[in-house]
């Protein structure tokens, strides 16, 4: 008996008959289409309905049916197939997406999104898919509501639903489509249903960000580009690090399709096409792009700036042919017209280091001076201007002066990316005798990068600790080094020499001893054993190891021999 009654309560409530029949069905049947998708096999993943809602083939369905997808197929009321052409924005949690197909007419059936969401006990009409020319339709009310982002409806639907239904539209009583049906589940199922609000499933969309959105890397069915220009911009930036090659060049082939007046997309499809066809063809098509982004360019000199990059980077690979005229010479003329236009320090950041690889380091020079007077002044444009001036002779102080600017710009404490510049300036300090501050910059950089170090730093701390007569700071260094890396004669004969510094004569011989049973064609070995003989009054000894080391070819022997051995 109870039974009955329920079937009796849900054929009052849902009538799948064509008693009722609003006028605007038959019209509303023809935007409801048939979904199949494709695995990258081409196997049939999964089949379902949805519906377009602009007349140019906008339509909305479910995300499950395209999870995993690589194609997807509609078929429409008439029977015609049509391809989904791109994927423009998806919901997993809600589980559903707006996607383009590709029109085979110049307009679509289409259902309009209703203006205002519906209350409870407003009357439902679920439209299912069907190619015949009947006009079966589902008929209930609004159970319950609830919020989608305290925006948008979520609803409970007195509707008994059919599997072949999930995805169909869901309309109101003046054949406007407020949701997109979604199956319950257990004993529910048998006089409910939900919907997901239409227009929020409208609201989806591509950002510039979407290139790392999490449901719609499940789909590889192409993305639309945003639809706007600045975010469309944002997604190649981000598209250009993560999107496989075939991928991305698509991408910049739709976005300079899209906003043909924006000369982003020729200068980044040229760079890329050099990327991916280094040969003549591949210079060919991204000089002619480059062409077409001056024509369209407003701001001319942004152009001219990615295309002097472009020709400093192909440059700096050093090509066995040149392209045409892509020389360092042309790069400057093209940043010379891009600071002509608008003297941007990142142009004059550019030009320094254009005409630094081109051995021009005058020019270079003066270009790294003006951009240390603006705000792009930075810790690597002092490092240039100093290791500029260094080149070219300028007196040392002007050099480590800029070194000082440089690590000052790099903060406090100094990090491991710019670690380096303390290593750099301790070289510098090196070579101008002040050894102690030297020292300390090692000092610094160990602490910098957490001790993290190979034997090749102790070597040169060590360097710097001897000049500055920190004699046991240099035998530790030296010892670690050697720790390191035992079979680097060069440090063993460094312990010996500091051994020699500091009047360690007899563990001087034998480091050197050992140097010698390893090496015995080591010429400076000899000497240097022969200096610790002489210090421990063994004359004839040290006299034959002159000897052997001048026989070696050891050049700086000859006024000890003189001196020691008449």
């Amino acid at each position: 008996m109870k039974k009955l009654l329920l079937l009796l309560i849900i054929c009052l409530t849902t009538q799948l008959a064509n008693a009722q029949t609003p006028k605007w069905l038959e019209k509303a049947k023809k935007a409801v289409f048939s979904i199949i998708t494709y695995d990258k096999d081409n196997n049939i993943l999964k089949t379902g309905n949805g519906f377009f809602v602009t007349e140019d083939g906008i339509a909305l369905s479910d995300y499950s049916l395209f999870k995993d997808a690589y194609k997807g197929v509609i078929i429409n009321a008439d029977g015609r197939q049509m391809s989904v052409e791109s994927i423009l924005g998806a919901n997993d949690m809600y589980d559903v997406i707006k996607f383009k197909v590709s029109i085979t007419d110049k307009k679509v059936a289409a259902l309009n999104i209703a203006s205002h969401p519906l209350a409870v006990g407003a009357e439902a009409y679920l439209l299912p898919y069907s190619t015949q020319k009947d006009k079966t339709i589902a008929i209930g009310t609004v159970k319950e509501t609830s919020k989608i982002n305290d925006k948008y409806n979520y609803y409970t639907l007195n509707i008994q639903m059919k599997d072949k239904m999930i995805s169909c539209p869901v309309l109101n009583s003046n054949g406007q489509v407020f949701g997109i049906a979604q199956k319950a589940t257990g004993k529910d199922s048998l006089s409910i249903c939900y919907a997901a609000s239409a227009a929020f499933a409208m609201s989806q969309s591509i950002s510039g960000l979407s290139i790392n959105d999490i449901a719609l890397n499940n789909i590889h069915i192409k993305k639309a580009l945003p639809n706007s220009e600045d975010q469309a911009l944002i997604y190649l930036f981000v598209a250009s690090s993560q999107l496989p090659v075939n991928d991305y060049m698509a991408l910049l082939n739709d976005f300079i399709s899209t906003y043909p007046n924006n000369p982003e997309g020729y200068s980044r499809r040229a760079s890329a096409t050099i990327y991916n066809e280094n040969n003549q063809e591949g210079f060919n098509k991204a000089a002619q792009d480059y062409e077409r982004a001056l024509k369209v360019a407003s701001k001319k000199e942004e152009v001219y700036y990615s295309l002097a990059k472009q020709i400093y980077n192909y440059q700096l690979e050093k090509p066995e042919t040149v392209y045409n005229d892509w020389t360092f010479d042309k790069a400057i003329e093209n940043i010379n017209k891009a600071i002509a236009i608008n003297p941007l320090p990142l142009y004059m950041q550019t030009a320094g280091d254009i005409y630094f690889a081109n051995k021009d380091f005058e020019n270079a020079a003066q270009w790294y001076d003006k951009v240390n007077t603006t705000n792009l002044a930075s810790s690597a444009s002092f490092f240039s201007a100093a290791k500029t001036k260094e080149i070219l002779g300028r007196e040392g102080s002007e050099v480590i002066a800029l070194m000082d600017s440089c690590i000052a710009h790099a903060g406090t404490p100094v990090t491991v990316v710019n670690a380096p510049y303390l290593l750099e300036r301790a070289q510098m300090l090196m070579n101008n005798n002040q050894y102690r501050n030297a020292v300390k910059d090692y000092d610094s950089y160990y602490e910098a990068v957490s001790g993290q170090v190979n034997d090749v730093f102790y070597y040169y701390r060590e360097q710097a600790a001897l000049q500055a007569k920190q004699y046991q700071r240099a035998l530790n260094d030296i010892n670690d080094a050697i720790r390191l890396n035992p079979n680097e004669q060069m440090y063993q004969i460094e312990l010996a020499v500091i051994n020699i510094r500091v009047a360690r004569f007899k563990e001087a011989v034998e480091v050197l001893n050992t140097i010698i049973a390893k090496d015995p064609a080591y010429g400076e070995a000899y000497r240097l054993l022969g200096i610790c003989q002489v210090q421990l009054k063994e004359t004839a000894a040290a006299c034959k190891n002159f000897a052997k080391a001048k026989e070696l070819g050891d050049t700086h022997v000859d006024e000890l021999i003189q001196k020691h051995c008449k």
